[in-house]
């Protein structure tokens, strides 16, 4: 009798002995929860909730509170900032539109807007419009759709239009350094000082014949700085004349083109005010095309003071404005201010005149 032939079957190779999972990273952390807080803590969901919303009507011993607050220590937990935007329908996020990147004066409004935000635990969006309408309105549209809570507009590139489509959405917004007719949400600074201030300062050297480099017709800034330099002259009893102003832009192209102009007139200028510091350097520079020496034979003193200043040749006399605090105000009256409720604030700041070496007493009385 032939034995039974013994089969062996292959060991199959998905046997659960042999077979290993790889778990991606996010199957290997689970994400704490408010509820694995609250169990730890011994409370309700609710009660966390509040705890860390630190809601003022939340009746509950200290010690439970602390309990509640090592639960979250303990568990790292941090909450999920989309479950808590769809809960309270707020994004956390500000958004903050300026003219051009390559202005540096911007550079102070948004390290004082985003130093705010954050300390509301918020972010900061910051966008140009540098581009021209097209690029307002798609930033303006994006924005309309829900993507922050409020909206800081600095510079020139937004209508009363534009404004009411915002009041439309229940976007709030507010101006920064910048008013408009019919439109009562703006602070700024006390730009008008800040000109009388450099204006002032070239009268102390002996400076009679006062030009101004202003800024483009249509900005509100440009309007202040102008009317605090004819305020200056005339106060102490000098001549504001027509051809003492060539209007420019915030740039140093801009400011260059002003400059040739002043210098090209028979009767040149001992001493200019520049509206912005980033047109001042083209002021400088035109300056020296012209073989027109600074201090000696041109003084030249701008509204804003940057780093950059320092570093000029010559180094350029400015005056410093608070620019960080502007931006911070802005963030901060934005964000406890209702949507339709007016806002007219003047920024608290002390302004300070920088002397640097672009400013010296005229030839004639040295």
């Amino acid at each position: 009798m032939t034995p039974p032939t013994e089969t062996k079957t292959p060991a199959r190779a998905t046997t659960t002995a042999t077979t290993k999972t790889t778990k991606t990273p996010a199957q290997a952390t689970k994400a704490v929860t408010l509820l694995d807080v609250a169990t730890r803590a011994g409370v309700d969901r609710s009660v966390v909730s509040r705890v860390l919303r630190d809601d003022p009507r939340l009746n509950i011993r200290e010690e439970t509170r602390e309990r509640v607050l090592e639960a979250v220590r303990a568990l790292d937990y941090r909450p999920n900032a989309l479950a808590r935007s769809l809960r309270t329908r707020r994004a956390d996020t500000y958004g903050l539109l300026i003219p051009d990147f390559g202005n540096p004066v911007y550079a102070s409004i948004i390290q004082g807007a985003e130093s705010a935000a954050i300390a509301r635990d918020c972010v900061l969006m910051t966008g140009s419009v540098g581009a021209g309408a097209e690029q307002a309105a798609h930033h303006l549209d994006v924005i309309g759709r829900g993507r922050v809570d409020g909206l800081l507009l600095a510079g020139d590139h937004t209508d009363r239009a534009q404004l009411d489509e915002l009041d439309r959405r229940g976007i709030p917004w507010l101006l920064v350094n910048r008013r408009l007719p019919r439109a009562r949400r703006w602070v700024v600074l006390d730009d008008e000082e800040a000109a009388g201030l450099a204006v002032r300062h070239l009268i102390g050297l002996g400076h009679e014949r006062i030009a101004h480099v202003a800024g483009p017709r249509d900005a509100d800034t440009a309007r202040r700085r102008m009317r605090g330099w004819r305020t200056a002259m005339r106060a102490a009893g000098l001549a504001t004349p027509a051809r003492a102003v060539v209007v420019s832009d915030y740039t140093p192209e801009g400011g260059a083109r002003a400059t040739r102009e002043l210098l090209a007139r028979a009767e040149r200028p001992t001493a200019v005010l520049v509206a912005n510091v980033a047109a001042a350097i083209g002021t400088l520079s035109a300056a020296a095309e012209a073989g027109v020496r600074v201090p000696e034979e041109l003084s030249v003193v701008a509204v804003h003071d940057l780093p950059l200043a320092a570093v000029l040749r010559p180094a350029l006399t400015t005056v410093r404005t608070p620019l960080e605090r502007l931006g911070a105000r802005a963030i901060e009256l934005l964000a406890s201010t209702a949507p339709d409720a007016p806002i007219e604030e003047v920024v608290d700041g002390e302004l300070e005149l920088v002397e640097r070496a672009s400013t010296a007493p005229p030839a004639a009385s040295s």
